[in-house]
């Protein structure tokens, strides 16, 4: 590809019925293709980041320990009910018609970001797990140093405010999320998969 192209959101053998690569296949066709650096961004969980930051420094590839936290909407204290059954990722409606989570793509910049990246996954299942283990607005606010985070996939709350035709909720929740993690830590984050929804949502 290019030396300066980077996979920032990837899903290994640790992202159970999502993800496809074993990290070191990933590792080797990172190498192939002469990028210096990928992201290991498993979801709600960092299970493998010590095999891939091995598999990663053996290349002499750059690793970025990253995860793709799912995110309670407003508090982990939420018990949302499910209406009806699970249609997606984002584990179906509540019965207000919410998602009943959401994704958030997060990276760690340096050791304190991989501490507080540790933090708020031991949260996520101590403190947050409820169908899934989550996160929210305060845990994060209370860990936020050292990580890059970015608005997420189709399941990111910024998507789906717009995805609901909500630009002004989903610029507020941009902006929250730039609250907490900083100007230059907080990214949008596009994708074409070819999904319409992302050609509505791109722009």
């Amino acid at each position: 590809m290019s030396d300066s192209f980077v996979h920032l959101h990837v899903h290994t053998e640790y992202s159970m019925l999502d993800g496809a690569s074993k990290i070191d296949e990933l590792v080797e066709t990172v190498e192939r293709d002469g990028q210096p650096a990928v992201a290991m961004t498993d979801h709600g969980n960092m299970y493998g980041a010590i095999p891939f930051y091995r598999a990663c420094k053996s290349a002499g590839i750059e690793p970025i320990v990253g995860t793709e936290f799912y995110m309670a909407r407003n508090s982990v204290d939420d018990r949302p009910k499910q209406k009806g059954k699970k249609q997606d990722d984002f584990g179906g409606e509540t019965e207000q018609g919410e998602k009943m989570y959401h994704h958030i793509t997060a990276l760690a910049i340096n050791n304190t970001g991989y501490q507080n990246m540790m933090k708020l996954s031991s949260e996520a299942f101590i403190k947050g797990f409820y169908r899934k283990p989550r996160i929210d607005w305060d845990i994060m606010s209370q860990h936020a140093e050292g990580i890059i985070v970015t608005s997420g996939c189709l399941g990111g709350v910024v998507l789906q405010e717009l995805l609901k035709g909500d630009v002004p909720a989903a610029e507020q929740a941009a902006a929250r999320l730039q609250d907490i993690y900083g100007k230059d830590n907080f990214f949008v984050e596009l994708q074409d998969h070819g999904i319409p929804e992302q050609h509505r949502t791109n722009p």
